[in-house]
């Protein structure tokens, strides 16, 4: 429905053309070498392939394509992550249309394009603090109860699991794994790439 009206919306623009419309982010790329456009809008959030994940393919599928991103998750480590998945564009969906298609036409002619309370949000978040590793246990703290589950899943000892852990939750500032786990999820530093 919102990929729809956002169509409709664009559509009305006098120098912008819809081109083709997709469910899913595996249908991204094979849609983009079909219909070769010049800017691909995608939401972070898409079933089957994620948009941080279609964009990096697109890249190299269809170099001339640029992506922007348009999404309700206006988290400064997605931005990070869409920049380095090779975005040009990051803005959040409660713009109004006008923005969107400004933020289209300037992504078309080369620039880059970024929602700028987000921009400062990263700016002043700085970059992901945890490691892989770190970020691994972590977010194996939401989907595993105990610290032996935990260590069993990634093929770790106990002991490498609490010293991960007990890092994790220094760096992000928290007072347990569980707020850790949240306060790296709400900032966008779980996500692969993070």
């Amino acid at each position: 429905m919102v990929r729809g009206a956002m169509a409709a919306l664009l559509s009305m623009e006098d120098d912008l053309l819809v081109v083709g419309q997709v469910a899913s982010g595996d249908e991204v790329v094979p849609e983009a070498i079909r219909l070769r456009p010049d800017v691909a809008v995608l939401d972070i959030e898409m079933p089957v392939l994620d948009g941080l994940s279609a964009a990096a393919a697109l890249r190299t599928a269809v170099p001339g394509c640029r992506v922007l991103i348009v999404t309700t998750f206006g988290r400064p480590g997605y931005l990070r992550q869409a920049m380095d998945a090779g975005a040009s564009g990051f803005v959040l969906k409660d713009a109004p249309a006008s923005d969107l298609a400004s933020a289209i036409r300037r992504v078309a002619a080369g620039r880059r394009v970024v929602d700028p309370g987000l921009a400062l949000d990263a700016l002043a978040e700085g970059s992901n603090p945890l490691t892989d590793r770190e970020r691994e246990v972590l977010a194996s703290t939401e989907e595993q109860a105990t610290i032996a589950e935990i260590a069993a899943s990634l093929s770790l000892s106990d002991g490498t699991v609490r010293n991960h852990l007990s890092a994790a939750i220094q760096k992000v500032g928290a007072r347990n794994r569980a707020e850790a786990a949240r306060i790296a999820r709400d900032k966008g530093w779980l996500e692969p790439g993070g």
